[in-house]
This record gives C-alpha cells, structure tokens and sequence, in this order.
C-alpha cells in the first residue's frame, strides 16, 4: 500500500488531485474553528469544557459537523443539510413520478435531481440554523452550563438574521468545496468531506478516554479501545465487501453478420445494501421525542418517561428501540432502493437470464427473495455496530458517538474503501498495481 501510494504522488495529474483535495480539506478544517458573528466565543468554549459534548440531542449532528456545531462556527452545520436533502431526493424519486422520469433521462435528468437538491439543501439549512440560534439563545444547547444563558449577549432581530444567513452561507460553502472535490479531486467530495468531519474527532475521544482511565494511568483503556477499534474496523471491512453474485447469461444473437451476447456475469448484492443510512434514519427518529421535551421545557409524566428512557442512550428502552428501528429501515431503504422488477425486465429486454431461472416475474421473485434473505445478516450487523458502545465500551466512558461505534465507524470504512478504489483504478490505468492486490 505504501508503494500504492508513492506511484499516486509521483504520477503528476494524480498528485495534483491529491493535492488539491489536501487543500480543500485545510479550508474546510479552518472553517470550523472560525465564530460566526454575534456569539461570544469565550462563554462557548468555558461551556465546551463544562459539558459532554459527545452525548445528547446534538450529538450526531455535532459528529457531522467535525465538532463545529457546539462551537458555533461558521461551518457549524457542515455537511448535514446535504446528506438530509440527498435521502429526501432519493426517497421522494420512488413517490413522485417527475423525479423518476428524470432519473431514467441519464446524465441531464441527475443534472437536474443535483440541483433540486442543491436547493433544498439551503432550504435545510436556513431552518436547521434558526433552530440552533434560537437553542443557543436560551442556552438549552449546553445544559448544565453555568453561562450558557450568555454565548449569545445581543439578541435582537438584526443579530439572528445575520448568524442564520453566516451558517446558510457556510452550508453552500461547504457543498461548493464538496463539488470541487468531485470535479479536479480525486471524486467522493461530500464523502471524503464528511470523513474528515468523523476523523476530526478521533484524537480528542481517545485522549479523553485516557485521561478517564484508571489502570497504569489510563493506558490500559487507552490500547484496549484500540485493539476494540481495529478488530472492529476488520469486521466492518469484511462485511462491507461480502456480496451475494448472482450469475447472469446472455444469449447469443446475431444482428447483420455480427454476434452479440454470449457472456456470463453477475448481479453484486452487497450484504449490507443500505449502507449507513438506517443508522442515521434510527437516530434522527429517536431524537425527535428529546427535542420536544427540550423545547417544550414540560415536567408532565409522559417527558420524564422520555428523558429517563428515550433521551438517555444507555437506557434498555432506547437500545431495544434503537435496534429495532435500524433493522426496520434497513429493509424499507433496501425496498425503495433495489427493484427486482425493474432488473428482470432489463434482463429479459438484452436476453439476460439467470441459470435455472425463468425470465420475467420468477426472475423477479428469485431475486426479491435472495435479497430479503442477505438483508436480515446486514440490518443485524448494523444494529450490533450502532449498539457496540453503550453495550462494550460503557466501562471506559464511551458513548454512541464514540469514534469507534455506530455511525462513524461504517462511514469512516465505507468512505476509505471508496477513495482507496478510486486511487486504484486511476493508478491501474497507468499500468501500475492497485492498493487492494
């Protein structure tokens, strides 16, 4: 890998493509350390030291944002409105059969499906940053903070328009370096961007859990979190490439004096199809009770039933729910996702069968069932990664925003094995070996 790796940077298209993707992750990285105007930067940071900052309602959007949400910067919402708008678009394809006929028009039709979300990704964020200058008005952003109530002094009109429209800019500014990345980078822009987000919050976690600990000085913690760590990066990288092929055969035809068809393949059916988002779905889902009883401020029976129970992540009524929801997800995601239908018939149009299978609907049902039949492994493996930390690293102080557990670890492997493919293929073009050999 290493030898991978010198042939990229001496190859000199490749290199500046390195380079420049180096660069945009530098702006990015400085973004989130620079205040929007209107808060006081030194309140936000005597609250940062004060409070978890990995557990709670923001958490997860915290995890996103590269820690710049609780520090309210100018990049304070990064990459999220993007990913939420992305899944809406994604989503409302299969409902709205505009959306669908665009999909089906190739390259033009994505053109336009990217700009929609373009749009809606501001729109995202124009309400996501009213919500979070409107938290960090009342101070309910750090709860237990003692001058929480202060990071913002000036509360007027003016001042909040101006902090909704700084984060909405720093939102498109984030999707703009994104872009650029994917066009004179080395591809995956909003991808390799929210890896830098996750990865950003790697030395700070471990460092904390050292501290924290108690044998040798917090060394014991230390390594074994990260022998915990590795072993669970191999297990993620191993299920992440298993695939269920299904071998296809297309007949023979001749058309004029020429032969066409005639060759096997197979259709890849990933183990885990859905990827993180029925993490993500399971955790934004679960938030929305916390939040009303946040904004709510409400004392009643049925608020503290979901503080004790939903809002706290270590609680056995929010790891039932949690898992059950990232399992029913996962087969909804897959369904909307994948169309049996719609492949066979594309099959059965170029002559395409599946040995043994009728063309058509048995085609159809065959893989309708081997599907459901590799979903159930991938929805379990993804409700046992989100749950390894409140279940096995309690002890040393972690939680579900640990950097190795849930949500980061599954897009920290799946955005490496991306790029580092990316890199291969454009190395093996160049008659060099790959990373992965």
């Amino acid at each position: 890998m290493l030898t991978a790796f010198a042939r990229a940077f001496k190859t000199p298209d490749l290199r500046k493509k390195l380079l420049f993707t180096l660069g945009i992750i530098v702006i990015y990285r400085l973004g989130t350390h620079v205040p929007i105007p209107g808060v006081n930067y030194k309140n936000v940071q005597t609250c940062l030291d004060q409070a978890n900052t990995n557990s709670g309602l923001f958490g997860l959007v915290n995890l996103f944002s590269g820690g710049a949400l609780l520090q309210i910067t100018i990049f304070a919402l990064g990459i999220l409105p993007y990913i939420t708008s992305s899944i809406i678009l994604q989503l409302l394809t299969v409902v709205i059969p505009r959306l669908e006929a665009l999909k089906k028009e190739g390259q033009s039709g994505t053109a336009k499906i990217t700009q929609y979300t373009r749009y809606l990704t501001v729109a995202l964020a124009v309400l996501q940053g009213t919500g979070l200058v409107a938290t960090a008005r009342s101070g309910a952003i750090f709860q237990g903070c003692s001058v929480a109530g202060d990071i913002v002094p000036d509360q007027s009109i003016f001042t909040t328009i101006v902090m909704v429209i700084t984060m909405t800019a720093g939102t498109a500014t984030v999707m703009w370096l994104g872009e650029l990345i994917t066009d004179r980078g080395i591809g995956n822009g909003m991808s390799i961007l929210m890896f830098v987000s996750i990865a950003a919050g790697f030395p700070g976690s471990l460092w904390a859990i050292k501290k924290g600990g108690d044998l040798a000085g917090g060394w014991i913690e230390f390594g074994t979190v990260i022998i915990v760590g590795l072993v669970m990066v191999a297990l993620v990288v191993f299920v992440e490439q298993a695939q269920r092929r299904i071998p296809v055969q297309y007949a023979k035809r001749m058309i004029g004096r020429r032969s066409y068809g005639g060759t096997s393949t197979y259709i890849p059916l990933k183990v885990n199809q859905a990827g993180v988002i029925p993490v993500i779905f399971a955790s934004s889902l679960l938030y929305i009770p916390a939040l009303i009883v946040q904004f709510t401020d409400s004392q009643a029976s049925w608020a503290t039933w979901i503080r004790d129970n939903l809002a706290d992540t270590s609680a056995w009524p929010h790891v039932v729910l949690y898992f059950l929801l990232i399992v029913f997800f996962a087969f909804f995601y897959v369904a909307i996702s994948f169309n049996p239908e719609e492949v066979a018939d594309n099959m059965k149009k170029y002559g395409g069968f599946i040995p043994g299978i009728r063309a058509g609907r048995p085609t159809a049902e065959y893989l309708s069932y081997v599907l459901n039949r590799i979903t159930w492994p991938g929805s379990l493996y993804l409700g046992l990664i989100a749950l390894v930390p409140t279940l096995a690293l309690a002890g040393f102080g972690a939680n579900s925003n640990f950097p190795f557990g849930g949500t980061s670890i599954l897009i920290i492997v799946g955005v490496g094995l991306e790029t580092v493919k990316q890199i291969e293929s454009q190395l093996q073009q160049r008659n060099y070996e790959g990373f992965l050999r």
